[in-house]
């Protein structure tokens, strides 16, 4: 019977014995792995005995005892045979876009000194990513290898557990079957899918590591340089002494900071902003071009932050909430896709706890994709536009996505408001391409510019 051990524990002694998926063992186990054949030989077994029994017939009695014997001598030879088997399983990538595919890799060998019978391996997948895969190896010799593979796809973002893969194994004349269970398991990420963005210039863009490359430089003079506290690797040239012996700690002087521009996007995750779902509702549209412009200002430099209704940010590294201003903005990037992976509908009422976010301190970029508005959600956005450089929002109508209508009129008054308190608005229509709608509303910005300018020169 096969035993399952971990590639690391190959050499290892199987103390524990062998197991079924539900944590039972022995005989009792194993008789109950009876096939059909194998239950229907013990049936003919025991009905050919009974009609011995009564005709007197020994010549029947001996079929009889063949036939009923059979089964349970597979069922003994299988629970007995003491196969050790180890098994991995490779996913790649484990990080995919909604709509594409991850290939998974399984390789299972042989580490007893004994060759394996019929195998089957059955690996547990959620019924999103596809019909759940089998294979059937034939014969593995002692110390022997195989590899098989499949692929999973899903069209909807989440994290699905792939495992723990099953082992079945069957007696050469299909009498018994007995499954072992496996107990890791991989997890596959399918986050949202994303949109190339055209690299537009829009307003608020502070100089540092944006478009431009300009520092700010502490002036010369001990009492112009701002001291910070000493982190491992800092060069022991610019410890700061004054500074260290005012507050009992190695100081360094802070001889220069960069100037980065910020951006914060707003995703509107309420539950009664949004209507429908699925693939192609509303909300996983605004969840898409959340997770777009995220991976597009990282791209380009911005310390990025993301905000949702609830006021929850994605961990960052200080206590503003920003991510992105030190180390691989790959990695920040990932961080929040897998944040947006699993993002669901907020039992919340309005965007109240965002708006008390933001009034704290948001004076770069703010990129907010909001669902239904009714007056007082539309008021309190519209005061959300605060301190930002400049703000853009993309505002959804779930209901035009369910009909395919027009735009409501009480839609219109809410983008109305938005636009008087200073937001370049920018209405989804339905099935709309991002890339379109950000070069939109880099356009709008353009000509705001242009009339400020125009109207201060007159």
């Amino acid at each position: 019977m096969a035993t399952p051990v971990a590639p690391e524990a190959r050499r290892a002694d199987d103390r524990d014995g062998p197991r079924t998926p539900d944590g039972r063992g022995g005989l009792r186990a194993a008789l109950g792995g009876l096939t059909t054949r194998g239950r229907s030989f013990l049936a003919a077994g025991a009905a050919a005995a009974v009609c011995a029994y009564v005709l007197g017939q020994a010549d029947l009695l001996r079929v009889g005892l063949l036939l009923a014997g059979l089964p349970l001598i597979c069922a003994l030879v299988l629970h007995r045979t003491r196969y050790r088997v180890a098994t991995s399983r490779r996913l790649t990538p484990r990080r995919v876009e909604a709509g594409t595919e991850a290939r998974v890799q399984l390789r299972m060998e042989n580490v007893s000194k004994l060759p394996t019978g019929l195998l089957m391996l059955q690996d547990h997948v959620p019924y999103m990513l596809g019909p759940r895969p089998r294979f059937v190896l034939d014969r593995v010799e002692a110390g022997g290898r195989r590899e098989v593979s499949y692929r999973v796809r899903s069209d909807l973002r989440g994290r699905f557990p792939l495992g723990p893969l099953q082992l079945r194994l069957s007696d050469p004349f299909g009498m018994c079957e007995l499954t072992r269970s496996f107990s890791a398991y991989d997890t596959l990420t399918v986050v949202p899918r994303t949109t190339a963005l055209p690299p537009v210039r829009l307003g608020g863009e502070a100089s540092g590591y944006g478009d431009g490359l300009q520092r700010t430089l502490a002036l010369a003079g001990d009492d112009d340089i701002i001291p910070r506290a000493y982190r491992h690797g800092d060069d022991l040239r610019r410890v700061h002494w004054r500074s260290t012996a005012r507050y009992g700690e190695l100081m360094v002087r802070r001889e220069e900071q960069p100037q980065r521009s910020h951006c914060t996007v707003l995703l509107d995750t309420r539950r009664a902003g949004y209507q429908g779902s699925g693939p192609d509702s509303a909300f996983e549209w605004a969840v898409s071009g959340a997770a777009s412009v995220l991976t597009h200002m990282l791209e380009r430099g911005y310390a990025v932050r993301l905000l949702t209704d609830t006021g929850a940010a994605v961990p960052g590294e200080g206590s503003d909430g920003y991510t992105g201003t030190s180390g691989d903005s790959a990695e920040t990037a990932g961080l929040m896709m897998d944040t947006l992976a699993i993002v669901d509908h907020s039992d919340g009422a309005g965007l109240s706890r965002a708006s008390d976010v933001l009034r704290a301190g948001s004076d770069g970029l703010l990129v907010a994709f909001l669902g239904d508005l009714d007056e007082e959600q539309a008021s309190l956005a519209a005061r959300m536009r605060g301190r930002a450089g400049t703000a853009v929002a993309f505002v959804l109508d779930s209901g035009t996505w369910l009909t395919g209508g027009a735009v409501a009129g009480a839609v219109a008054q809410r983008v109305r408001r938005l636009r008087e308190a200073g937001w370049t608005v920018v209405p989804v229509p339905p099935g709309a391409d991002m890339a379109d709608l950000w070069q939109q509303a880099a356009g709008a910005l353009r000509e705001t510019a242009a009339a400020d300018s125009y109207g201060g020169r007159a």
